[in-house]
């Protein structure tokens, strides 16, 4: 039910609102699913709305919004972590690794990350993969600084901007786009993202070149006198400072390991069922074969199906209890994310029952700045204080869903918009810039800001350039 209320009032309630959440997340002990909720009471009280009304927006809105994201989210992180624990991410790197050849490992892993973080948590999937990261540079004498980064972009980036990855899904839901869609687009985008953060590692490789020890339990660090007295030399710098041909990635044992079929299939099998479908819709496919595909490829079937394939392809040598015991592991992991992707609906329905998103949206609308910017700015902001690209993503969308939809924009670019910004400058308050920089032993602020922060923000750049351009075309 809309209330109608003054456009400052509306006004004075979200900022007062936004304000409370932001102050909650950063200095207080309050969950981020509590604020999100206390945030919403906040903007729909001051904003003008009845006490009643404010209750049933925040019901409403919380389940609206996971009736339609919520067994998604579910699905993919039980597979994740089947896909987590079964060595099948190590399978598809070092697939990778052996049919993309020498000198392309950078890609190599950057792909790998690309398609691993589609159900698995980049924190996760980076400290799973990073002994290979060693390995590789122990092998090619290449710096672990450049690897790390292309693993760790390519993880980064699709978790953060391509379904159906927790955050995604959300925004999809909460900007009421197909989950296809963002999914097609989000890939578009991700490819320029992840490669623009991987030729930047390639170049901060080379000014941090840092190896592992032939125990592999330390760091060595090639300084940039020692590299160019050995290329003086026509020695790898590598091999002067450590010696040996290091180990060879076709050494390491394999036996335990998921063909590389069933590593892929999980994953591929679900994207591909929710493109085709996506695809059909657009060209406004028919018959009994599209009907079969439309069905499949809703993305609720399609993960679900994902799931089925984990569990019987890569759990074949576990029982029946063990199964079950790492699908409810995965289950814990998924509360918080199913809890603050609802008070980002609850929040978005206050929003739109006060009368405060279409205010600010009319209010846009008069001004010169670009719609598709809104969310954007508001998720890169977030991203800023408070750390979590998750809750950033979540909150841009809540904030902006309700004034997106009475303005000329492509909610789909709309909602993409806010996943980039959630890209924006990862530093202390990342977890994950804790994991990629401690993994690769960068100890120095600086450094880790010269080989983590800047790699997201490049990335971020990329990211808003060519959605701008996409939007531009396509929008």
């Amino acid at each position: 039910m809309e209330v109608v209320v003054s456009g400052s009032q509306m006004i004075i309630g979200l900022v007062v609102g936004i304000i409370c959440l932001i102050f909650m997340v950063m200095k207080t002990k309050v969950h981020a699913f509590l604020a999100l909720i206390i945030a919403a009471c906040i903007t729909g009280l001051i904003g003008g709305m009845p006490p009643n009304s404010v209750v049933s927006s925040i019901t409403g809105g919380f389940g609206g919004t996971l009736g339609s994201i919520g067994i998604i989210i579910g699905f993919g992180v039980m597979m994740g972590q089947l896909f987590e624990v079964s060595g099948a991410a190590e399978k598809m790197a070092k697939t990778f690794i052996k049919s993309l050849g020498k000198d392309r490992e950078e890609l190599a892993l950057a792909l790998t990350g690309f398609i691993v973080s589609i159900p698995i948590f980049c924190d996760s999937g980076f400290v799973i993969l990073s002994p290979l990261v060693k390995a590789i540079s122990k092998k090619t004498k290449k710096s672990a600084i450049s690897l790390g980064v292309a693993l760790a972009v390519g993880l980064v980036i699709t978790h953060t901007v391509v379904p159906p990855t927790p955050g995604p899904v959300g925004v999809a839901g909460l900007f009421g786009v197909s989950v296809g869609s963002l999914l097609l687009w989000g890939i578009v985008l991700a490819i320029p993202m992840t490669m623009a953060g991987m030729l930047y590692g390639q170049w901060i490789g080379k000014k941090i070149y840092q190896l592992p020890s032939e125990d592999g339990e330390e760091w060595v660090r090639v300084s940039q006198e020692e590299i160019a007295a050995s290329a003086s030399m026509g020695n790898s710098a590598a091999g002067a400072v450590l010696g040996g041909n290091g180990v060879d990635m076709e050494d390491t044992d394999d036996k335990n390991l998921p063909s590389a079929f069933m590593s892929f299939a999980p994953i591929l099998l679900p994207v591909l069922l929710i493109l085709f479908n996506t695809v059909g819709n657009t060209l406004k496919l028919e018959g009994t074969l599209m009907t079969l595909i439309g069905f499949l490829g809703q993305p609720v079937i399609a993960v679900g199906i994902g799931l089925l394939v984990a569990i019987y392809g890569l759990t074949s040598s576990d029982s029946r209890r063990e199964t079950l015991e790492k699908m409810e592991d995965g289950i814990k992991s998924a509360g918080i994310i199913i809890l603050v992707t609802g008070g980002g609906g609850a929040l978005g329905a206050v929003l739109r029952d006060s009368g405060a998103g279409n205010h600010i949206a009319q209010l846009i609308a008069a001004s010169a700045i670009p719609a598709i910017l809104l969310p954007f700015v508001v998720s890169t902001l977030v991203r800023f204080i408070q750390g979590s690209g998750t809750v950033a993503m979540i909150t841009a969308a809540s904030i902006t869903a309700p004034m997106i939809t009475t303005l000329d924009v492509n909610p789909v670019f709309a909602a993409l918009a806010a996943c980039v910004g959630a890209v924006f400058f990862g530093y202390f308050n990342d977890s994950y810039f804790w994991v990629v920089n401690r993994m690769l032993g960068i100890k120095e602020a600086k450094e880790q800001i010269r080989v983590w922060s800047i790699t997201t923000t490049i990335s971020w750049a990329v990211g808003i350039i060519t959605l701008l351009i996409l939007n531009a075309i396509w929008g």
